[in-house]
């Protein structure tokens, strides 16, 4: 069985902090919401879980949030069970990653998010497509830029 490095390349090229910005749309494209974004991507040596993002987001009104979301490789995917969201994601292509996710408040509703790389490994473009009962209802437009 491989490691998470040798298992999932496209993944360890996320390795380190982003910022960008979240534009939450609803269907005809109207903005339901637009945040800044600070992400730090780690893969922990010797510890209990093979991956580890900090999720940090911050509004114009002052408003903050801070998400943790350790995960662990099996299987040539990084599965996700954290008190908050049960998921798991798995790579493409050389420069895409899928994350499928639900939230465990919300059982009625799920995600899929398409992660896009870019060749020279500092520009992320990702999309969230939003389902409640099976129907698309919103999307998630992420644009990030390496900043370490």
């Amino acid at each position: 069985m491989s490691n998470i490095r040798e298992g999932m390349p496209v993944l360890v090229r996320h390795e380190g902090d982003w910022v960008g910005t979240y534009t939450l749309v609803d269907l005809e494209g109207n903005i339901l919401d637009k945040h800044e974004s600070h992400l730090t991507c780690q893969f922990p040596v010797d510890a209990a879980y093979s991956y580890y993002q900090t999720n940090r987001y911050t509004w114009s009104n002052g408003k903050r949030e801070e998400y943790q979301f350790p995960g662990i490789y099996q299987d040539k995917k990084l599965l996700f069970d954290t008190e908050r969201l049960l998921g798991q994601a798995w790579e493409v292509d050389d420069s895409t990653i899928i994350l499928h996710f639900s939230y465990k408040q919300a059982p009625e509703m799920y995600l899929y998010e398409m992660i896009q790389i870019s060749a020279c490994s500092n520009y992320r473009a990702r999309t969230w497509q939003w389902f409640k009962n099976n129907k698309i209802f919103q999307r998630t437009l992420v644009t990030e830029e390496r900043v370490k």
